[in-house]
């Protein structure tokens, strides 16, 4: 015990990696559907781990807590200022009166119950589940005029309330809003996601990342013998079923294949290759003429390409004026994504610059519709590390600019200038996608694994004096944990929904994201059995978490 003690005091790295084991383990752990999580989960490890008294350098966790919080705002940004533009107005309402209630209840209940600045900031982080707040209240108590051992005390007061609110704020409105916000707004969700539905007529839901043994494309050979098609124009036949979209890939005319253009002409005896969904082609596939087995014939390259829409054009415009357009023949959309969101999509959707387009079709169909559409997002491994370096740079130079405001100095802090870079760097990357990419892998890196270093190193630090803060303000800070946490999402449902007039579905799906807990959206999901209140998350968590953040400094200057 004296080795590994020894150990991990003079190699503080193997603190922070045992820590990660150990936490990502507990985050794992779960009582029925409930799980700690893996950021709960390090900073409770952290604290275990703390015992031993171990010193990291301050410098580790900001390091990772600005890369974490870059990599929050790039996945965002695109949505964040898209939404600025004012088609999104009631959303950016409810979120904002979600946070503004969530900075005052947070400062009131401390003043009323006599809680240090560190304990305020801890509770406004945990009972709404925003970790970022640790960093920018932690940077902004250190900027205060006092000794270094006040700074010390209130600091680690932060983890402490955190960690203890944290799981009322996770677990109580994970429950609350699919099950009490309907029954503040006199709903049946179930049936509120049936009239939503209703309501977009053909509605058909997103791809997933897995294939599925059911493909709802498909393409098969016929040989044309119906006297109705031939002699007649490819554009003339695929133009025939009027509510499906059907092409014809490929063309066997004596013994020979032909790629075929709209302009090609069927002739008797032809076998063609006709791509569109399967259920249609059981239906009426017979229609044509025999289905006839042509290996060579079918076997063309397909493409599944992932596109990000940067044509100024065609924002704005539904899936249906899309796929009306010359350079959508032959291709199908499998998937939407919005701000690393799946979203449903049906004819009507509406598609924003920045979307992330799955794209299916033969090989030549997809890369045409690629060059209209915008950007080719093709699989790579690489990471523009001159693109996010500079962007944390510039972001810690303006985070680190002081204004006075009613007498209180406010900064961002070097974190949230981050946190902004990010923002702007993420709308970039969307508007011209030529550089800053940033793989999904090297995302999930720099989002968890930064976050959860910053947590270990929080615990770590704060490990000495937890247990000890813990008894003097623990079951008051359950109890206010709760009201805390209730008070603002009870508050936005009923403004959402009485006051904005906003669908059920979207108030829902807009507090969680404001609240910026995905869990909350995957419960609202599977009560109202939709995925729907996604429509509503996407720009209430990208303006959340921007505001949530910024409440750091803000309580600490509030309360100082």
């Amino acid at each position: 015990m004296t080795y590994l003690t020894d150990a991990l005091r003079a190699h503080q790295e193997l603190a922070v990696f045992l820590t990660l084991a150990i936490g990502f383990l507990i985050g794992r752990v779960k009582l029925g559907s409930f799980s700690l999580g893996t950021v709960v989960g390090t900073l409770l490890a952290g604290v275990l781990i703390g015992q031993l008294d171990i010193q990291v350098p301050v410098v580790v966790k900001y390091v990772f807590f600005d890369l974490f919080l870059f990599t929050t705002g790039y996945k965002v940004g695109p949505q964040f200022f898209r939404r600025l533009k004012g088609d999104a107005l009631p959303q950016v309402a409810l979120t904002l009166v979600l946070c503004v209630t969530c900075l005052l209840a947070a400062f009131f209940a401390a003043k009323l119950l006599g809680y240090d600045m560190g304990t305020a900031a801890g509770l406004l982080a945990g009972a709404f589940t925003e970790s970022t707040v640790i960093g920018t209240a932690s940077d902004a108590i250190g900027r205060l005029s006092l000794s270094a051992a006040d700074k010390t005390n209130l600091t680690n007061h932060i983890p402490v309330a955190y960690a203890v609110t944290y799981l009322v704020g996770t677990g109580f409105i994970v429950w609350f809003l699919p099950n009490v916000g309907p029954k503040l707004m006199r709903v049946n969700l179930k049936e509120e996601a049936r009239k939503l539905q209703a309501q977009i007529s053909g509605a058909e839901p997103g791809g997933h990342d897995t294939l599925s043994a059911y493909q709802n494309l498909a393409v098969r050979a016929y040989r044309v013998t119906s006297p109705e098609l031939l002699d007649r124009s490819v554009a003339e036949l695929e133009a025939r079923p009027r509510a499906s979209r059907v092409f014809i890939s490929r063309i066997r005319r004596d013994g020979k294949i032909l790629e075929p253009d709209p302009a090609t002409v069927i002739r008797e005896g032809d076998t063609i290759a006709v791509l569109t969904r399967t259920e249609l082609l059981m239906a009426r596939g017979t229609e044509i003429g025999p289905e006839v087995d042509d290996k060579e014939l079918l076997d063309f390259p397909v493409e599944f390409l992932d596109v990000v829409i940067t044509n100024k054009s065609l924002a704005g415009r539904s899936l249906t004026e899309l796929a009306g357009m010359d350079f959508a023949r032959g291709v199908f959309l499998k998937k939407l994504t919005r701000a690393s969101q799946t979203m449903p999509f049906s004819p009507e959707t509406q598609v924003e610059r920045g979307d992330l387009m799955t794209l299916i079709g033969a090989e030549n169909d997809v890369e045409r519709a690629a060059k209209h559409l915008g950007y080719a997002d093709r699989k790579t491994v690489m990471t523009d590390m001159i693109f996010v370096g500079l962007g944390i740079f510039l972001g810690g130079l303006v985070g680190l600019l002081t204004i006075v405001v009613a007498g209180l100095p406010l900064t961002l802090t070097a974190s949230g200038g981050a946190l902004i870079m990010g923002l702007v760097f993420g709308w970039l990357r969307s508007v011209h996608p030529t550089f800053g990419r940033i793989p999904e892998p090297a995302m999930w890196v720099f989002d968890t694994v930064g976050l959860t270093v910053f947590m270990a190193c929080v615990g770590l630090a704060a490990g000495p004096s937890f247990f000890s803060g813990l008894q003097k303000s623990g079951l008051s800070l359950v109890l206010v944990g709760l009201v805390a946490a209730i008070l603002p999402h009870t508050v936005a449902i009923l403004f959402g929904r009485f006051v904005l007039k906003m669908n059920p579905l979207i108030v829902l799906g807009a507090c969680s994201g404001a609240g910026t807990i995905t869990a909350a959206l995957r419960a609202i999901q599977e009560e109202a059995q939709s995925e729907l209140p996604a429509v509503g998350y996407t720009v209430p968590y990208a303006v959340g978490n921007i505001v949530l953040t910024a409440w750091g400094p803000v309580l600490v200057a509030m309360m100082s």
